[in-house]
C-alpha cells in the first residue's frame, strides 16, 4: 500500500479514490472474492418495520467499498447512503426486537440486521433466501474486519481521498481552485485563500487550471508533509541521509526507552521499510520511519499488554472486574427502553458482570424493567438466551449474572427454569472440585462459565453435601432493590424458590453490617453491595479495613438511585481500595466510562485486570489517602510533550460547519495525590494538523493505579468546549518516546482517521 503507486494510474478511466481502496482490497486478500463482488453488484432486500411495514428495496455497495446504497422511494432524499464506518455489527437471523416482533420463525434464515453505532436504527432486513442473506452477512462482516485492520496510515489515507471525492463536484477525476477551497474545507482547516492559491499555483504544474494524476500526488503530498516527523528523522538518520541500523538502534534506546537490540532494529526494517533496495541495505527511509511510528511498534499502547498478559490464575476477587448497573436500558431509568441489545452491546465491551432487573410478568413469564417506572419491559427468557450467544464473543473469561429479584415463586422457578435449560453446563450450580472450597476458582478455571449472584437459602457447605432440603424461603431484602421501595428503613422480606436459590454458588449477596461483622460471620462467596454513597464514604473513611475485606471477598458498587438520568460515579476511589465490582450505566458516554474503557483496555480488553500485589497481600496497611511508606509508593515524574493532532473530525455544530479550535487536556486519575489535568492552548481554525509542542510535568506516587486521559476539546469563548475524542489506559500500560495515540468517541469507536502526537517519559523521581 503505497501512494507513490498514484502516480501510474489513469485518472480518465479509474477513480482516484477506488484505485486506493482497491489496493486496500487487494492487501487485505479481498480482490475476486465473491461475496464482495455480490454486494458491489447490489440486490434486492426486504425491508421490515414496526407493524405491516415491509418494503422491497434495492441495496448496493458502492465501489468505494465504504458506503452502502439503499433505494428510497422518498421525494425529497431519493438516494441514501450510510458509511460503513457507522456499522457496529451484522447479525444474521431474527436476533432484534423487530425482527423477532414482525416476522414469522419460518424466514428466520433469510433476515439479518445491522446494527448502529450511537443510538441510530436498527436495519432490519430480510433477503429473499438463506444463500443471499449469508452472503450479504458474510460480504459486510469481511469489509467491517478489514476496515478495522487497516493501519492508522491507510486509515488517514481512505479518509483524504474520501474528502478528495466529496469535493470533486463534477465527478471529472480533476480538481479546480474551488474545489481545492471545498476539499480543505472537508479535511477540517481553514487557509487564506491566497494560501490555498499558492498551493493551487505551485502544483498546477502544467497549467491547465485544474490538478489531475501526478499533481493531485503533489498536492497530498505537500498537504501531508509532517514537519514533527521530518525533525525527530533528521536528528537519527545519520547514514547518508538514512537511518541504518545503528541510527535506528540509538533512536530505539534514547528516545523511546525501550530494551532493544539490534536483531530488534533489522526486524522493524524489515517489516515497515518501504523501498526494497533501502530494505536490502538495512537502511529505513523517512516513509518506512512515518509507516512504523503509525502502528502498533509506535503506539502509545505496550503492544505487549495487548493481548491477555497478565496471571490469570489467581482467585477471582483479586482482579477488578467490568461490570454494568441497570444493563437492559438503552437510555435513562425513567422512561428509557429495555432491549436485549443493551445486553449484546455490553457484553461485546467485554463487560463481565450484568444485572437483571426481574419482576413478574404477563402469562406466568418474568420480565426484566425498571420497577415503579415507565421503562419498557423485555422477557427474562430472551435476554437469557442473548446472554449465551454473546457472551464469550470477545472474552473467555466467566460473566456474572447479578439478579434483582422481585418474583413471585412461581416465577422464581421458572427464571431458574431458564436459567438451566438455556446456559446448560456452562451454569455453575455447584462448586469447582469435590470438597468445601475456602476460596474463589480462578478466571481461568472458570473459562465459558456463568455464575449467578443472588440471594441463596442455605450455606455453601450444605449444598456441597446435598443437605441443602428447604423448599423454600424467606430472606432478607436489603440491598439495592430496597432503595426502590418507599419505606426503605423497614426491615422487609422476600420469599425465595429453592430451584433459584439453588443456582448461586459463589456470589450469594448479603447484607452488610460492618467490616468487623464480615470478617466473622460471612463466608469468602458471601457478598455485599454497596450504593455508590455508603461505598465512598467508606473508602475514605476506612480505607485499608476496605482493602483487607476485599481480599478475602467480592464487593459490588451500584450507582444511586437519584441518578434518573442514568449518569455515572467515579469508579477510581472505589477501585483504589480494591472494590472489584464497580458497576456503572454502560448506556451513558461521559468521562467515567471513557476512563473505565481505559482501565479495562490491556490485558486482551478481556474484562479482568489483576489487582496490584499490595491489594491482595493481607499484610499491606495501603491506604490510598495517606502513603505511608510502602511497595505501593513508587515515586514517578511523568514527562508529557503534547506535539500535534491528526485530522480531527469535524462537529457539525451548525449550518456552516465551523473549523473546530482544538486543545488538549492531560488528565491523570489515581490516588488521591496523583489526580491533576494540565491544558495546551487552543490552535485557531485548525483540526487537520494543529501542532502545540507544550511540555508539562506530573509527579506519580502510585503509578500502578494510575490511570491517563488524553481529551481534545473544541475550544469555546462563550460556553463549554465540545468533545472531540478521548483516550485513556493506565499508565503502567504506555510506551515511553514518540508515540501516536489514536482517538476515540464519546461511545468509544475508534476515530479512523484521527491521532494525537505526543513524546511520554515515565521516570524515576529524583
Amino acid at each position: 500500500y503505497k501512494m507513490k503507486n498514484l502516480e501510474n494510474v489513469n485518472y480518465r478511466n479509474q477513480d482516484m479514490y477506488i484505485y486506493i481502496v482497491y489496493l486496500c482490497m487487494t492487501s487485505a486478500g479481498l480482490e475476486g472474492d465473491p461475496d464482495l463482488q455480490f454486494l458491489l453488484d447490489g440486490g434486492e432486500l426486504v425491508k421490515v418495520r414496526r407493524g405491516n411495514w415491509k418494503k422491497s428495496r434495492f441495496f448496493k455497495l458502492q465501489e468505494d467499498c465504504k458506503t452502502l446504497w439503499q433505494e428510497s422511494h422518498k421525494l425529497i432524499k431519493r438516494n441514501q447512503t450510510f458509511t460503513l464506518d457507522d456499522i457496529d455489527s451484522v447479525r444474521m437471523g431474527r436476533q432484534s426486537k423487530g425482527l423477532n416482533k414482525h416476522t414469522d420463525r419460518s424466514v428466520e434464515e433469510r433476515c439479518f440486521s445491522i446494527i448502529f453505532k450511537g443510538r441510530k436504527k436498527t436495519l432490519d432486513l430480510m433477503a429473499v433466501n438463506v444463500t443471499e442473506a449469508k452472503q450479504w452477512v458474510n460480504g459486510l462482516d469481511k469489509i467491517i474486519s478489514n476496515m478495522h485492520n487497516l493501519s492508522p496510515q491507510q486509515n488517514s489515507e481512505h479518509w483524504i481521498f474520501n474528502c478528495m471525492r466529496k469535493a470533486d463536484k463534477n465527478k471529472d477525476n480533476k480538481m479546480n481552485l474551488k474545489e481545492v477551497k471545498h476539499f480543505l474545507k472537508q479535511l477540517n482547516i481553514e487557509v487564506a485563500d491566497t494560501y490555498a492559491a499558492e498551493i493551487f499555483k505551485e502544483c498546477d504544474t502544467s497549467n491547465s487550471g485544474t490538478l489531475e494524476g501526478s499533481e493531485i500526488k503533489l498536492f497530498y503530498d505537500m498537504l501531508t508533509h509532517r514537519e514533527e516527523i521530518d525533525v525527530i528523522y533528521g536528528n537519527y538518520a545519520q547514514t547518508e541521509g538514512q537511518m541504518s541500523t545503528t541510527d535506528l538502534l540509538n533512536f530505539l534506546l534514547n528516545e523511546q526507552r525501550e530494551k532493544a537490540s539490534m536483531e530488534d532494529a533489522v526486524k522493524l526494517i524489515e517489516r515497515y521499510e518501504v523501498d526494497g533496495t533501502a530494505k536490502q541495505n538495512k537502511r529505513m527511509t523517512k516513509d518506512g520511519f512515518l509507516m512504523y511510528m503509525h502502528q502498533e511498534d509506535g503506539s502509545i499502547l505496550n503492544p505487549a499488554h495487548k493481548p491477555v498478559y497478565q496471571d490469570m490464575h489467581q482467585p477471582l476477587n483479586h482482579y477488578f472486574i467490568s461490570s454494568s448497573h441497570n444493563t437492559y436500558l438503552m437510555e435513562d431509568q425513567l422512561k428509557g427502553p429495555s432491549s436485549t441489545e443493551a445486553y449484546i452491546k455490553a457484553l461485546m465491551k467485554s463487560c463481565r458482570c450484568v444485572e437483571l432487573d426481574c419482576w413478574d410478568g404477563a402469562n406466568g413469564e418474568p420480565v426484566i424493567y425498571h420497577g415503579h417506572t415507565l421503562t419498557s419491559k423485555v422477557l427474562f427468557r430472551d435476554v437469557i438466551k442473548a446472554i449465551k450467544e454473546y457472551a464469550f464473543k470477545t472474552s473467555e473469561y466467566p460473566v456474572i449474572l447479578s439478579l434483582e429479584n422481585h418474583c413471585t415463586i412461581e416465577q422464581q422457578k421458572l427464571m431458574a427454569h431458564y436459567l438451566k435449560s438455556i446456559l446448560g453446563d456452562a451454569l455453575v450450580t455447584k462448586p469447582l472440585g469435590n470438597t468445601m472450597p475456602t476460596h474463589f476458582p480462578s478466571p481461568e478455571e472458570l473459562k465459558g462459565r456463568f455464575l449467578v449472584k443472588g440471594k441463596q437459602l442455605n450455606k455453601l457447605n450444605a449444598a456441597v453435601n446435598n443437605q441443602s432440603t428447604v423448599e423454600e424461603g424467606s430472606v432478607s431484602d436489603e440491598d439495592e432493590a430496597a432503595e426502590c421501595k418507599q419505606n426503605s428503613t423497614k426491615k422487609s422480606t422476600i420469599k425465595l424458590a429453592k430451584e433459584l436459590s439453588d443456582t448461586v454458588v459463589y456470589c450469594k449477596s448479603v447484607h452488610f453490617n460492618g467490616f468487623e461483622h464480615s470478617k466473622e460471620s460471612h463466608a469468602f462467596y458471601e457478598m455485599s453491595s454497596f450504593k455508590e454513597t455508603k461505598a465512598l464514604n467508606l473508602a475514605e473513611t476506612s480505607a485499608t479495613a476496605f482493602i483487607h475485606h476485599n481480599m478475602d471477598k467480592l464487593s459490588r458498587i451500584y450507582p444511586a438511585g437519584s441518578r434518573t438520568d442514568s449518569s455515572n460515579y467515579n469508579p477510581v476511589p472505589l477501585w483504589n481500595v480494591g472494590c472489584q465490582i464497580v458497576a456503572l450505566n454502560f448506556q451513558t458516554p461521559h468521562k467515567e466510562m471513557h476512563i473505565n474503557q481505559g482501565r479495562f483496555l490491556p490485558n486482551g480488553f478481556c474484562g479482568y485486570i489483576l489487582k496490584p500485589e499490595f491489594q491482595r497481600d493481607m499484610s499491606s496497611q495501603f491506604n490510598p489517602s495517606t502513603l505511608l511508606e510502602g511497595p505501593w509508593l513508587n515515586k514517578k515524574t511523568f514527562h508529557v510533550m503534547v506535539i500535534s493532532a491528526q485530522q480531527l473530525p469535524k462537529l457539525n455544530k451548525g449550518k456552516h460547519d465551523p473549523i473546530v479550535d482544538p486543545l488538549v487536556k492531560v488528565e491523570i486519575y489515581g490516588v488521591p495525590a496523583d489526580n491533576a489535568s494540565k491544558e495546551t492552548h487552543y490552535i485557531n481554525n485548525n483540526g487537520f494538523n494543529p501542532m502545540w509542542n507544550e511540555k508539562f510535568t506530573f509527579d506519580i506516587n502510585v503509578p500502578e493505579l494510575a490511570m491517563l486521559r488524553l481529551l481534545v476539546e473544541d475550544h469555546d469563548a462563550a460556553s463549554a468546549n465540545d468533545f472531540i475524542g478521548q483516550y485513556c489506559l493506565p499508565l503502567t500500560s504506555i510506551q515511553n518516546g514518540y508515540r501516536h495515540v489514536p482517538l476515540l468517541t464519546k461511545r468509544g469507536a475508534v476515530i479512523c482517521s484521527a491521532g494525537l502526537f505526543v513524546h511520554l517519559m515515565l521516570v524515576d523521581a529524583k
